[in-house]
């Protein structure tokens, strides 16, 4: 995993080489002629050299500023993040160039670095720096194999050159269950399936290093040989892989992110939740029992169980579309629609009177076809109606219209839609009925009666006068008689 993980140093300025600066070697402190210079690439040492592959054996290391400020103590801190949860699956191995620090501890965070917590304590006297007995893993039984401990076999002077390794001991965790020889796995998994707090133990997020005092080659702190301390990395081995929960056996680079390939129905950053739909019971982790195959514990469809869609009762099948990780209803019946059925069709209103399980749930809209616009009316059932046009169903005129072959239109006599004028009505569509003192097609003419007084307008738009015969007078008096007022 190095290769993928962030690297932070603090605090700012602690690699060296910004000024360049001369330091010497523990194993001959007057031997100083190597520099540490970051203009320089054959001369700096940045920390990105903790995680690169050495190759052809030129040896490439991350290192610091010496402790030239005494007796202010040389502290440093290296972070390595993943922003991913992970399990780690073997011993994790910091290589020193400059000899191994005597007071070093290394913590681990499960929230990418919100909160820490100590994974081991490593000094060449533990008692005097912080306080533990030193132990051995081998000192661990399976009912403590999870105590956090102090030791001082990584950190005792050896010469530079010989030792130069501090091991946080996985491997020798699992051999407390598993035998010397981890023979016995099967005791491992078993463990690991019923002990929740032991997955944990070995899953983390990010890592850092806390280098509270270096290497003083065997000796104390000579204050006139300060050149010679300081922290040196070549190397972090981290075997481990992305946390999972069982669920996926990959681990994906995307957008330069590690995001866990999910199985089983599952979905998350670990894999820690059911995907949408999947949800008919509960989210497990994967098993390592029954042992040897264990159990996958995949989440389950809505639909692997008779009547378990949740359709309204107005179907009893369901798909999954995956793309959209959704469960859909199929084939909803009783004119509804939608994913679970709880939707009316086109063309259908929801009948509030019933509940929506209920077969008359939706009611047809039965918008009149001349006069709305659609046959698709609205929630309440209202349809769109035409100018001049009302009802729910638009089968009715508003004042002013008449029913008409296309619906209601306004108070008109013929083909040309010219309206009746001065109070006329139209009569069968086909003619002007006028009040008594208007006449012609559409009781555009005012009629003038010798009693009463016209205005010159129209006395001069009336028809002429002609010389009436005793017939004419008799049928003019009949239809002025009938006339409707």
């Amino acid at each position: 995993m190095k290769e993928l993980m962030k690297i932070r140093v603090e605090p700012p300025g602690v690699t060296c080489g910004d000024p360049p600066e001369k330091f010497c070697s523990l194993d001959n402190p007057y031997l100083c002629s190597d520099e540490c210079d970051a203009s320089s690439p054959d001369l700096s040492h940045p920390p990105q050299l903790m995680g690169d592959r050495e190759r052809g054996g030129l040896v490439t290391y991350w290192q610091t500023v010496t402790w030239s400020r005494f007796p202010e103590p040389l502290l440093a801190n290296v972070t390595l993040s993943w922003n991913k949860t992970l399990e780690t699956t073997d011993d994790i191995i910091i290589t020193f160039e400059s000899g191994r620090p005597s007071a070093l501890v290394l913590d681990k965070s499960l929230d990418r670095g919100q909160t820490w917590q100590p994974y081991q304590f490593y000094a060449d006297d533990c008692l005097e720096t912080f306080g533990m007995f030193p132990k051995k893993v081998s000192d661990l039984s399976p009912s403590n194999l999870t105590r956090v401990i102090c030791t001082e076999e990584y950190s005792q002077w050896v010469g530079a050159k010989e030792e130069k390794q501090v091991v946080f001991e996985v491997r020798s965790r699992f051999s407390v269950l598993a035998g010397p020889k981890l023979l016995n796995m099967d005791s491992v998994w078993t463990r690991l399936d019923s002990s929740p707090g032991l997955r944990d133990f070995f899953s983390f997020t990010d890592l850092r290093l806390r280098l509270l005092r270096p290497a003083l080659g065997g000796t104390y702190v000579q204050k006139d040989q300060l050149l010679k301390y300081f922290y040196a990395i070549s190397n972090v081995q981290v075997p481990a892989r992305c946390k999972c929960n069982l669920h996926a056996s990959r681990c994906l680079l995307q957008d330069s992110a590690l995001v866990c390939d999910c199985d089983h129905f599952t979905t998350g950053a670990d894999c820690e939740r059911c995907r949408q739909g999947f949800t008919r019971q509960p989210w497990r982790a994967g098993s390592y029992l029954p042992l040897p195959q264990g159990a996958a514990n995949i989440c389950e469809t809505l639909t692997s169980a008779h009547g378990a869609c949740e359709c309204n009762d107005h179907s009893n099948r369901c798909s999954f579309i995956d793309f959209l990780e959704v469960v859909t209803c199929v084939s909803c019946k009783h004119n509804t629609r939608g994913t679970k059925c709880h939707l009316c069709r086109l063309g259908y209103y929801r009948n509030d009177s019933v509940p929506m399980s209920n077969e008359q749930a939706c009611t047809e809209c039965r918008c009149d076809p001349v006069g709305s616009m659609s046959s698709i009316c609205s929630e309440t059932g209202a349809c769109p109606c035409k100018t001049g046009t009302t009802g729910r169903r638009c089968d009715s005129c508003l004042p002013g219209y008449n029913w008409r072959e296309r619906g209601c239109a306004e108070n008109i006599c013929d083909e040309d839609q010219l309206l009746c004028q001065n109070g006329g009505t139209c009569m069968d569509f086909t003619k002007c009925s006028c009040p008594s003192n208007y006449t012609g097609s559409f009781c555009e003419q005012e009629l003038c009666l010798e009693t009463e007084g016209c205005s010159q307008e129209a006395t001069d738009s009336a028809p002429q006068p002609f010389m009436a015969t005793p017939l004419y007078l008799m049928l003019f008096l009949l239809l002025t008689r009938h006339a409707p007022s």
